[in-house]
């Protein structure tokens, strides 16, 4: 009996060892089931991946990428963490824009970012199923963009640098402040969507104004030099529209215009900084801002691109540069700069 019994306690210790055992492995196994999930759900962040075409390199460009990235890196998406960019500039080169534009399409991209009319009209036409976000598009509808600039309709939306009034408001600054001025020339490559709408409201603004225009066409960056110096003699200022041809080779308009001692007048403010007398306009860092907004919208709540308005800058500021006007011959009364913000005078 007393064997019998010993062998019974013996038995039920061991049973009970086991089941300790089993239980303490099963814990064991969740613990580390459960650790790896946390751990997988830490590091399976989904990384975000956004292709950058731009037609061009110049000041007004890259201040709109920059303000683009910003408002991403503000709203949690930071390069080398969460975000991964491609950039690729086109060169002003509308074959290899539309090359860009087919790479990003066969690319596993979330959202497209389009600078200027050319790469986003190249993106329009070969991305289909991604997001595009433009800038720096002078005329969206004109462009076969959108639709409308309330209700795009398709992948693509953005923002416009066209303010409404600021052709009009610097052609009427050019009349009442230009010695004599009877005839202003405007240099454009009309090949450039975003360039043919600036044109023809600059054009329609300054015989408004019962002034002469004189045209000086461009097809390539090359043609500049001569095109600006075919226009001395012939008008008293030049306007350089928002022209991604003239405004890469800006420095080669301003030489001839301050040798001519012709008033240069520019549509963007970075073009002021870089040798245009005065504009009427805008911080191309703020519409790009803007634009990075609107990836945020759809990135992280889910917007479609369809029902996203096209967005306009929201201000129009006077932008002078004291050097150039005086190399250029231009009188800068105290009235003007009364008017122009300290962060818009140059010298």
């Amino acid at each position: 009996m007393t064997l019998k019994r010993n062998f019974r306690i013996l038995l039920g210790i061991c049973l009970s060892s086991m089941l300790i055992l089993a239980a303490c492995g099963a814990n064991t196994g969740k613990e580390a089931s459960s650790t790896e999930g946390q751990a997988s759900e830490g590091s399976s962040e989904k990384k975000i991946k956004i292709g950058i075409t731009q037609i061009v390199e110049h000041a007004s460009l890259d201040e709109a990428r920059r303000g683009f990235l910003k408002a991403l890196q503000d709203n949690g998406y930071e390069e080398g963490n969460n975000l991964e960019v491609d950039f690729q500039n086109a060169q002003n080169d509308l074959n290899n824009a539309s090359t860009i534009a087919q790479k990003f399409a066969s690319s596993k991209l979330d959202l497209v970012l389009a600078i200027a009319t050319p790469s986003a009209q190249a993106a329009a036409q070969n991305i289909k199923d991604v997001p595009i976000l433009f800038t720096a598009v002078t005329d969206p509808v004109g462009a076969g963009l959108v639709k409308s600039m309330e209700a795009p309709g398709s992948n693509v939306t953005g923002t416009t640098d066209m303010h409404p009034e600021a052709v009009s408001t610097l052609m009427e600054f050019i009349q009442k402040n230009v010695k004599d001025v009877t005839a202003v020339g405007i240099m454009a490559n009309e090949g450039e969507q975003n360039t043919v709408a600036n044109v023809m409201e600059a054009q329609k603004a300054i015989e408004a104004l019962g002034l002469k225009v004189v045209k000086a066409p461009v097809t390539n960056s090359s043609e500049v030099k001569q095109a600006a110096e075919s226009l001395a003699g012939k008008v008293q200022a030049i306007y350089v529209p928002q022209d991604n041809t003239i405004v890469s080779a800006l420095s080669t308009v301003v030489g001839v215009a301050n040798e001519k001692k012709i008033p240069l007048f520019v549509a963007e403010k970075d073009s002021v900084k870089n040798g245009g007398v005065a504009s009427y306009g805008f911080e191309y860092f703020d519409i790009g801002y803007t634009t990075g907004k609107m990836a945020v919208d759809i990135l992280k709540n889910g917007k479609n691109p369809a029902e996203l308005a096209v967005k306009y800058p929201e201000t129009l500021d006077l932008a002078l540069n004291l050097k150039s006007a005086a190399s250029q011959g231009f009188e800068v009364t105290d009235a003007m700069k009364a008017e122009v913000k300290p962060e818009n005078l140059f010298e």
